[in-house]
C-alpha cells in the first residue's frame, strides 16, 4: 500500500500544479489591462494545459472561458465550434449550469445569424436544464428568444406560452433598464401573436402594455414608436382608419429624433398614413398619390429596396382604384421584381394577383397560375416548418430519454463500484495526510524565513516613507521661503518705485508723463507676474494628472502601432483623483476599443481625441477620417454593444455618428462631480 501511495503522490502533485496554472491563466485572460489578443493567448494556453489533464470538468472550465475570449475577439466561427464541444461535454458529465450557458450562447448567435432552427434547438435544450421554479434573467431571456423564433415561424401557440413564462419571471426580478427592454419586447411579441391569431382587442391591450414599459426605458422613444405603429396597424385591420391615422400622425414629430437611428422612419410612417387613407375608401387621390410619391422618392434615395417595394405596391393599388392600368402595371411589376429578389412572398402574391386582374388572355392566366403556385408553395412551406420544429422537439425529448437511460446505467455502475471508490478515496486521503505531515515542517521553516524577510521589508518601507515625508516637508518649506522672498522683497521694492514714478508725473511735460506712464504700466505687469509666481509657488501640486499620462501613452503607442496620425487634447479642470477607478478604466477601454475598431474596419489615416468638462459632464470625443459605416445596419455589432454596455454601466451615454465614406464620431458623456474641493 505504501508503494502505491508513493506512486500516486507525484500524480496528485502534478495535477494540482496544472490546476493552479490553469486558474492563473484564466485570471490573466479576464484582466482588462492586457490586450484582447493577449487575453485570447492566455485562454488558449489554459485550454491546452486543461486538455492534457484529461479531466472533463477541468477541460470544460477552461473551454468556457476560452469561448468568451473568442466572442470578445469576434472569432465567431471558433466561438460556435467551441460552444458546441462544451455543450456535448457538459451533457456527458451532466453539468446543468454549463449546458444552459453553452446552449444559450449557441442559441443567441444562431438567432443573430437568422438560423432559426439551430437557435430553437439549442434554446430548447438549455431550457430543459433550468430548475422548474428557477427565477433568473438567463432563463427569462431564453424563453423570450424562443418565443420570438416561434412567432417568426408562425408557431403562435408555442410562442405565446414561452412569452408568458418569460414575462412572469421578468416581473419577479428587480427592475433594470435591460429587463424593462425585455418586458417591452415580450409584450410587443404578445401583441403580434394576438394580432396574427385575430384577437385584435387583446393585441391592442398588449401593445398598450408594451408602450407602458417603453416610456420607462431611458431613450425608449424607439420602442415607443414601434408600439404605437403596431397599435395603428391593428386599428387598420379592424377598420378604425381614423384612429389608425391619428396614431401614425402622432409619430411624425419624432422624425428628426428617430431618423438618425433609422432613416427610413419618416417615409415608412408617410406610407402607412397614405395606405390607411387608401384602405378607408374616403380619400383625395392627388393627396394620397403625393404622399406615396414622396415616400417612393425617399426610398430610392436611401436605396431601401424593401421600402420601395411596399410603396410601389400601394401606388399600384391606388392607380387600380383609379382604373389607370398602365401605371398599375408599371408599379406592380416593380414590386413583383423586388419581392422576388428579397423573398417577400406575401407581397409577391399580391402583385401577381393584381397583375392578373389588369391583363388579358395568356398573360392574365400566367400571372394567376404563378399566384396559385406560390400560394400552394407557401402553405406547403408553412406545414414543413411546423413539422421541422415538431421533429426538433421530438428528437430533443428522445435524446433526453436516452440520456436518462444512460444516467440510470451509470448510477448502477456507480453503486457496484461504490466500495472500490471508498477504498480509493481512503487511500488518497491517507496519502494526502502523509504528504501534508512531511511537507508541513518544511513549510514552517520557510514561513519563519518569510516572516523575517517581511519584517525587514517593512522596516525598509517605513524608512522610505519617513525619508519621503522629510523630502516633501523640505520642498514645501523651500517653496514657502521663495514665495515670501518674492512677495516681501522684490514686490515691495517694485511697488515703491511705481509710487515714485507716479509722483513725478505731475512735474514735467506731457511727453515725459507719457513715457513714465509706460514705465509704470510695465512695472504693474511685472508686479502681477511676480504675484502670480508667488501664488503658484505657495500652492501644493495638483494631483490627478497621472491618468492623462496613462491615456496619452496608450494613444501614442497604439497610433504608432497602427500607423495613424493623431491629436489628443484635454483640459486640466478635471480632478481625476475624484473620479472612480471604474469610470477611468471604462474611459480607457472605450478609447482603446475605438482605436482597435478604427484600425480593423475604418481604413483611417488620422484620428482626433479630446477630453473636456462641460456643465459638470466629462465629454470624450473620438473622430476618425475613415470609411464610416451605416449606423442603422451596424447597431447590433458586438464591438458597439460592448462600448454601449461599458458606458451604461457608469450611467453615461454614448452616440455613434457616421455615414459611409465620411468617417465616424464617437461621443461619450459621463456625469462628473468634483469632490476634491
Amino acid at each position: 500500500i505504501l508503494f502505491i501511495l508513493l506512486l500516486h503522490l507525484p500524480l496528485v502533485n502534478a495535477q494540482n500544479k496544472s490546476i493552479d496554472s490553469i486558474n492563473g491563466l484564466i485570471e490573466k485572460s479576464k484582466d482588462n489591462s492586457f490586450s484582447i489578443d493577449e487575453k485570447l493567448h492566455f485562454a488558449l494556453k489554459s485550454s491546452e494545459i486543461a486538455n492534457r489533464t484529461n479531466v472533463d470538468s477541468i477541460i470544460l472550465m477552461a473551454n468556457r472561458n476560452l469561448s468568451m475570449r473568442y466572442f470578445e475577439s469576434e472569432k465567431y466561427d471558433d466561438y460556435i465550434s467551441l460552444n458546441r464541444k462544451n455543450f456535448e461535454l457538459a451533457r456527458r458529465i451532466n453539468d446543468s449550469s454549463a449546458i444552459t450557458v453553452a446552449g444559450s450562447n449557441l442559441g443567441s448567435l444562431y438567432r443573430y445569424y437568422e438560423k432559426n432552427d439551430s437557435s430553437y434547438y439549442y434554446y430548447s435544450q438549455a431550457l430543459k436544464y433550468y430548475q422548474a421554479d428557477e427565477i433568473s434573467e438567463p432563463k427569462a431571456t431564453a424563453l423570450l428568444y424562443l418565443a420570438d423564433i416561434q412567432q417568426i415561424e408562425k408557431i403562435y401557440v408555442g410562442a405565446e406560452e414561452a412569452a408568458i413564462k418569460s414575462i412572469i419571471i421578468l416581473n419577479r426580478l428587480p427592475e433594470t433598464q435591460n429587463r424593462l427592454d425585455k418586458l417591452w419586447n415580450a409584450y410587443n411579441l404578445m401583441g403580434i401573436i394576438s394580432r396574427e391569431l385575430g384577437n385584435y382587442q387583446k393585441a391592442l391591450e398588449y401593445y398598450e402594455k408594451s408602450n407602458f414599459y417603453a416610456k420607462k426605458i431611458k431613450d425608449g422613444f424607439i420602442n415607443e414608436a414601434y408600439s404605437i405603429n403596431n397599435q395603428a396597424y391593428v386599428y387598420r385591420q379592424i377598420g378604425n382608419f381614423e384612429k389608425a391615422i391619428e396614431l401614425y400622425k402622432s409619430l411624425l414629430p419624432l422624425r428628426y429624433k428617430y431618423e438618425e437611428a433609422d432613416p427610413s422612419f419618416y417615409p415608412t410612417i408617410l406610407t402607412n398614413i397614405a395606405a390607411t387613407e387608401l384602405e378607408s375608401e374616403n380619400y383625395d387621390f392627388k393627396l394620397v398619390l403625393s404622399k406615396l410619391r414622396k415616400s417612393y422618392s425617399l426610398a430610392k434615395k436611401l436605396d431601401d429596396n424593401v421600402l420601395r417595394m411596399n410603396v410601389a405596391m400601394h401606388i399600384s393599388k391606388l392607380y387600380f382604384q383609379a382604373a389607370q392600368n398602365d401605371s398599375v402595371y408599371k408599379y406592380a411589376n416593380e414590386a413583383l421584381k423586388i419581392s422576388s429578389e428579397v423573398s417577400a412572398n406575401e407581397l409577391k402574391q399580391e402583385a401577381l394577383l393584381l397583375l392578373s386582374k389588369i391583363t388579358n388572355g395568356e398573360d392574365a392566366k400566367a400571372y394567376l397560375l404563378q399566384h396559385i403556385k406560390l400560394s400552394d408553395s407557401l402553405i406547403k412551406e408553412s406545414r414543413n416548418v411546423r413539422n421541422k420544429y415538431a421533429r426538433i422537439e421530438f428528437e430533443t425529448d428522445q435524446l433526453e430519454a436516452e440520456n436518462e437511460k444512460i444516467e440510470a446505467e451509470n448510477k448502477q455502475i456507480s453503486r457496484e463500484n461504490l466500495y472500490l471508490i471508498f477504498i480509493s478515496i481512503g487511500l488518497l486521503l491517507t496519502a494526502i495526510l502523509v504528504y501534508i505531515v512531511i511537507s508541513q515542517r518544511a513549510k514552517n521553516r520557510k514561513l519563519k524565513l518569510i516572516q523575517v524577510q517581511q519584517k525587514a521589508n517593512e522596516d525598509i518601507y517605513n524608512l522610505m516613507l519617513s525619508q519621503q515625508d522629510k523630502v516633501d516637508e523640505a520642498r514645501t518649506q523651500e517653496k514657502k521661503r521663495i514665495s515670501e522672498e518674492l512677495h516681501d522683497g522684490v514686490l515691495g521694492r517694485l511697488f515703491g518705485t511705481r509710487l515714485s514714478l507716479d509722483s513725478i508725473n505731475f512735474k514735467d511735460g506731457k511727453e515725459a508723463m507719457t513715457t513714465r506712464a509706460n514705465y509704470i504700466g510695465q512695472l504693474k505687469t511685472i508686479e502681477e507676474d511676480i504675484r502670480k509666481i508667488s501664488h503658484e509657488l505657495n500652492t501644493d501640486f495638483v494631483s490627478g494628472s497621472g491618468f492623462m499620462d496613462i491615456v496619452s501613452e496608450l494613444i501614442e503607442n497604439q497610433t504608432k502601432a497602427y500607423g495613424l496620425k493623431y491629436s489628443f487634447d484635454y483640459t486640466d479642470d478635471i480632478s481625476w483623483d475624484s473620479v472612480s477607478n471604474k469610470t477611468k478604466i471604462n474611459i480607457y477601454r472605450i478609447i482603446q476599443e475605438s482605436m482597435q475598431n478604427i484600425y480593423k474596419h475604418a481604413n483611417a489615416k488620422a484620428i482626433k481625441i479630446s477630453i473636456s468638462l462641460e456643465n459638470n459632464v466629462i465629454c470624450l470625443d473620438i473622430i476618425d477620417d475613415g470609411e464610416g459605416f451605416d449606423t442603422s445596419k451596424s447597431k447590433k455589432g458586438i464591438g458597439l454593444k460592448n462600448m454601449t454596455s461599458r458606458i451604461e454601466d457608469i450611467n453615461g451615454k454614448i452616440t455613434f455618428t457616421s455615414q459611409s465614406g465620411n468617417g465616424t464620431i464617437v461621443n461619450v458623456k459621463i456625469p462628473y462631480t468634483n469632490q476634491s474641493t
